[in-house]
């Protein structure tokens, strides 16, 4: 019989490879992965390829080279490393249902299978952690980059805040839904200061959104 898991894992390996079609294809068939996991690292990289965009059109004698060479920078590694978290959110869900499925028939192998899951939950928590943080760096750059953008373009400073936005909500969620199977406090603890940070890439990303809708509708 056909292990829907493994062949996912194996379709899986590398994120950056696939076409959105196939993407969407594996998103919506019943396997555990991709998931909402790996769609928030996704709207992270698609926040960072238009920051990149309208930084590359903020080019010439009448733009700050220094600001848009930045950015243009730091949107590029931003979206490399987005499309990594996607891979690694996928293959820590992996090993989340592998040690689900773990024996449990006798004491020890309760045991041994509630330490491998608050363990492999813990692990899950890191990549969404990781999206919240290129989520804050992206809001950052757009708030960076919108006073000095082609503003034939801006419009498309306020999609990557939403895209930016959407990333750190969704990788909230994801990092909240696992919390109360991880057992050490201390990674609770960071990984609830961590998911905290949605709120404030929220309301940031709001307020770019608002002052372009403002400047486009003058």
């Amino acid at each position: 019989m056909r292990d829907d898991t493994t062949a996912m894992r194996h379709d899986t390996a590398a994120m950056r490879d696939e076409t959105i079609a196939r993407f969407l294809g594996q998103l919506a068939a019943r396997v555990p992965a991709p998931g909402g996991g790996a769609t928030a690292a996704l709207h992270a990289a698609v926040a960072a390829a238009l920051l990149g965009m309208v930084a590359r059109y903020s080019d010439g004698p009448r733009y700050d080279a220094r600001v848009t060479g930045h950015i243009r920078a730091a949107a590029d590694e931003l979206m490399d490393e987005a499309l990594s978290l996607a891979d690694a959110d996928a293959s820590a869900f992996g090993a989340v249902t592998d040690a689900y499925r773990l024996p449990k028939e006798t004491q020890q192998q309760q045991a041994e299978r509630s330490a491998a899951i608050a363990g492999a939950l813990a692990g899950a928590g890191r990549p969404p952690a990781g999206v919240l943080a290129a989520a804050l760096r992206l809001t950052g750059l757009a708030e960076d980059l919108l006073p000095a953008a082609n503003r034939n373009v801006i419009s498309d400073v306020a999609a990557a805040a939403e895209a930016a936005r959407a990333a750190a909500v969704m990788a909230r969620v994801n990092i909240e839904v696992n919390l109360r199977g991880i057992k050490d406090p201390a990674i609770r603890g960071d990984l609830q200061a961590t998911a905290a940070t949605a709120d404030d890439i929220a309301a940031r990303a709001d307020r770019v959104v608002a002052a372009v809708r403002q400047e486009i509708g003058r």
